[in-house]
């Protein structure tokens, strides 16, 4: 750590006027989508457990994801073949102790949710598969293409029926609480819960557990063009690399390559299943089929990394604003039944896509990189868990594969749950914690600063960070990120904390951690395209940033 940042880390301290939550919980889960859900299910067995959402309790990146759950349970397919295009994908970075351990647990986790109600398509009986782009076989279960709505639904019903598991809402995350937050001070790392602006309130609660799982989602929002949800602003992330956990991999930022362009919808996906059920990518001038180009054998259905540079390539070379994506070719019937969520929202723009092409520019959709974790879930600080997409579990590499994600979220999930009651008697109770002290700190009148600092970060972000790097223009980006951060201190050490203003703290540590990343890679590898290094070395090595 710079002195700096020593002292900065001081200054959050806790602050008084707050108070400890009043009903004891075992294990304390930060998130409230498909990881978060997944092991507080697990744990409630036995254990109590708080599970803590920023916002609704639906309003995390699992309730948008369109495409589904990729698992091997077609007799055709076989788990090395998935194994394998996970590895293809992810461009060599994968751990592939990592991409088995998670794709032999898939089936069961997709028998898992369909004891919990989720209505996955089936045909004749069986499920449905689809494909999507990477895959060698079709391997999708999906809810239409609303598969995330329904599990995120699943998951609640059955996470509001368990006696003993409280979910709690409106809760901004702010740091984790450690041992240096004890009564009796400590420099052990150990992580006992976390300090959480309650929004109706405006109170700051430290909920304290005995275990802590990090299951925050991920950090799309410091880019300006973004598929994530309004909330993905990377607070697990950055609190636990705030705390003193190792993050890897952070310059891996996944962008999709068809998100809807239009200027008053900015953040709508055109899932991937609609090039794996024939879409085509068209130049809007010369109406050429382009892909050939870029991917001759895959097309379409290339990795999402190749998709989304052959569709900026495309955008930049001929002056465009978008690109077509066409499944008008296919019977308008065929195109309703298989994604009837995107027809109505775009019938509602004025687009059929039963009759014409959608406009669509790539966005960042999935942060690859995050807090390191072990099999068992496990962080660099004891008494921490975390699982989904705030971590870097080794599974998706330099490229995420689609469809990917959400097991991920089942499978680490799980783990999480197993490793905590499996070492519970070896888990001490929480010391007495301080609280948080507002005593030196006043209501804000300059709020036009967060919102300023806020845009100027996803727009340099976008514009020196984006698809295409130099390193140039990441070391423009990382001048301003110094700038910036100077700034947001100085009023995150004045002010009273606002939702707005923990998430533009870590949206700043976030950018640093990605820039910071991308300046120490000198290759081209997957998510990860540098002018400067255009070449890919022979073997892949993990960005690992230690705080």
């Amino acid at each position: 750590m710079t002195p700096k940042r020593v002292f900065l880390a001081a200054r959050t301290m806790p602050r008084h006027d707050a108070r400890m939550t009043n009903t004891p919980h075992d294990v304390l889960v930060i998130g409230s989508g498909a990881a978060g859900l997944t092991a507080a299910l697990a744990l409630a067995q036995t254990k109590k457990v708080l599970v803590l959402a920023k916002g609704r309790l639906d309003s995390g990146s699992t309730a948008w994801a369109q495409g589904g759950i990729a698992a091997v349970l077609d007799a055709g397919d076989t788990f090395e073949n998935h194994i394998r295009d996970t590895m293809i994908a992810g461009a060599g970075l994968n751990d592939r102790e990592t991409v088995e351990f998670v794709i032999e647990r898939a089936p069961s986790s997709i028998d898992r949710l369909c004891e919990l109600g989720v209505p996955f398509n089936r045909e004749d009986g069986d499920l449905h598969l689809t494909r999507e782009g990477g895959h060698s076989h079709r391997r999708i279960v999906h809810v239409n293409d609303a598969t995330g709505w329904a599990v995120q639904a699943a998951l609640l019903k059955a996470a509001e029926e368990n006696p003993n598991i409280t979910l709690l809402p409106g809760q901004s995350c702010i740091d984790l609480v450690t041992g240096r937050n004890q009564v009796e001070y400590s420099g052990s790392g150990r992580v006992w819960g976390a300090y959480a602006l309650d929004e109706a309130s405006g109170k700051v609660v430290v909920h304290v557990a005995r275990a802590t799982v990090l299951a925050a989602g991920g950090a799309g929002r410091v880019y300006l063009f973004s598929t994530a949800p309004r909330g993905a602003t990377g607070d697990g992330i950055a609190m636990a690399w705030r705390a003193g956990a190792r993050v890897s991999n952070m310059e891996m930022m996944q962008f999709h390559p068809t998100c809807l362009y239009n200027l008053e919808v900015k953040n709508f996906l055109i899932t991937e299943a609609v090039r794996g059920e024939g879409g085509r990518l068209l130049n809007p001038v010369t109406g050429e089929r382009y892909m050939e180009k870029y991917d001759p054998e895959r097309m379409e259905l290339a990795p999402r990394d190749i998709v989304a540079r052959a569709n900026d390539d495309q955008i930049k070379r001929y002056g465009l604003d978008y690109v077509h994506l066409d499944i008008s070719h296919q019977p308008p019937e065929f195109v309703m039944e298989h994604f009837p969520t995107i027809h109505e929202k775009l019938l509602g723009l004025g687009i059929d896509m039963t009759k014409g092409p959608i406009p669509v520019v790539p966005a960042q959709h999935y942060t690859c990189g995050g807090v390191k974790i072990g099999l068992d879930a496990k962080t660099d600080l004891p008494g921490l868990w975390a699982a989904g997409e705030c971590t870097e579990s080794g599974l998706h590499g330099a490229n995420r594969l689609a469809s990917n994600s959400l097991l991920e979220c089942f499978v680490f999930g799980e783990a999480a749950a197993k490793d905590i009651l499996e070492c519970w008697d070896r888990l001490d109770d929480p010391p007495e914690i301080l609280p948080w002290d507002e005593s030196r700190v006043t209501d804000s009148d300059e709020e036009v600063v967060i919102k300023q600092n806020w845009t100027e970060i996803r727009r340099f972000m976008w514009n020196y960070v984006g698809i295409v790097r130099t390193t140039k223009r990441l070391e423009r980006a990382a001048h301003r990120i110094r700038l910036l951060r100077d700034e947001v201190e100085d009023y995150y050490g004045h002010f009273r904390v606002t939702t707005d203003l923990i998430e533009l703290r870590n949206l700043i540590e976030c950018a640093d951690l990605i820039v910071n990343s991308a300046l120490k890679r000198h290759e081209s590898r997957g998510l990860h395209f540098i002018l400067d290094y255009p070449e890919t070395d022979p073997v892949g090595h993990d960005t690992v940033l230690v705080p």
